[in-house]
């Protein structure tokens, strides 16, 4: 296993991180013990998980993943073995009436009680890598290409924020602070408000990056590497797409679309051309689909670990398998050429 810095912290995660989202819907509680055994063996030592995970979100499976992760620590013991992240839904939590009576800001009252109720769950003290899961702001995400500026619907300040994780992170509840689903802007932002105030620095950003969706690179990218945020990068295989099983319309039985009924921002008018001719690259050189996807996401300069999920052993270890694999430099250029001629199909 590789391991690469967490930004200025001091900590290193591995190049390949556990994604946990499916464990308490579309896996069984012994089946997510079984996966995080099988990772840490593999020296897997990086878990990510959020409050409102198993995913889809329902009323019946909020906080069952970190259940999950909290049994395991306690029947395994191994807390200290494990770089822990967990998030904080905030905005937009009004679809979701079940957090925080559906009214969860990114205020101090807010922050103090997620925190508190993932600590129970996870059965842990404290939490290496706490994230704000969106911005408390109108951003482009999950599809959206064109920003509408919308001041009116900002929420809590991010100093306001910050001052507050910087008490949960006194107090030893949390060890440092994370981004997920930010802009350039926003990382900026963050970073400036910590330093004017002396507040905790942003260690990582995770957003979406895959081969469908490289839209990290536009922006991000330069600040993730000159202001040491590096990316945590999920959905490396486009949330399963990039193994071509959506191909032509087609939902298997128990995968995350058949589950999920919200549109996927991976069923795009392009995504079929592109995973395609992505399939056609890795046929054509002997390479698996999911671990030339994967590694790719690897061999970024700015990607401090890529976050990979499963349902079952097989996948999972077929995943982790990809750190692996080096794409050669023919490989990588056929990638961007597929990119070039049909750029992010599923931002």
């Amino acid at each position: 296993m590789q391991y690469r810095p967490l930004g200025r912290t001091g900590l290193s995660v591995s190049a390949i991180g556990l994604g946990t989202m499916t464990w308490g819907r579309q896996n069984t509680e012994a089946e997510g013990h079984a996966q995080m055994d099988a990772a840490l063996d593999r020296g897997i030592t990086f878990w990510d998980t959020a409050e409102m995970y198993a995913i889809p979100p329902t009323a019946d499976t909020y906080g069952k993943t970190e259940a999950v992760i909290g049994s395991w620590f306690q029947s395994r013991g191994k807390r200290d073995k494990v770089i822990l992240a967990s998030k904080i839904i905030g905005a937009p939590a009004g679809g979701f009436g079940w957090i925080r009576e559906g009214k969860s800001r990114l205020d101090r009252a807010n922050l103090f009680a997620a925190v508190e109720a993932s600590l129970s769950r996870l059965k842990t003290d404290y939490i290496d890598l706490y994230q704000i899961h969106w911005p408390d702001r109108v951003t482009n995400r999950f599809g959206v290409r064109t920003y509408r500026h919308k001041p009116e619907n900002d929420g809590v300040p991010i100093e306001e924020t910050l001052a507050a994780l910087a008490e949960l992170v006194q107090a030893g509840k949390i060890r440092h602070v994370g981004l997920s689903n930010e802009s350039p802007w926003g990382v900026m932002r963050w970073l400036r408000a910590a330093e004017v105030a002396g507040l905790p620095r942003v260690a990582s950003i995770q957003n979406a990056y895959n081969l469908l969706n490289r839209t990290f690179e536009n922006g991000l990218s330069e600040v993730a590497l000159r202001e040491d945020v590096g990316l945590l990068a999920y959905s490396p295989l486009g949330a399963g797409t990039l193994t071509g099983k959506y191909l032509n319309g087609t939902v298997p039985p128990g995968s995350r679309r058949a589950l999920d009924h919200r549109p996927s921002r991976y069923a795009t008018v392009n995504a079929d051309a592109a995973t395609e001719a992505y399939l056609e690259i890795a046929r054509r050189h002997g390479l698996a689909p999911n671990q030339m996807a994967i590694a790719f996401t690897l061999q970024q300069p700015f990607v401090a670990s890529s976050l990979i999920g499963a349902t079952t052993m097989e996948t999972l270890i077929s995943n982790i398998d990809s750190l692996d694999l080096t794409l050669s430099p023919e490989v990588l250029a056929e990638i961007d050429a597929v990119h070039n001629r049909l750029p992010d199909p599923c931002p």
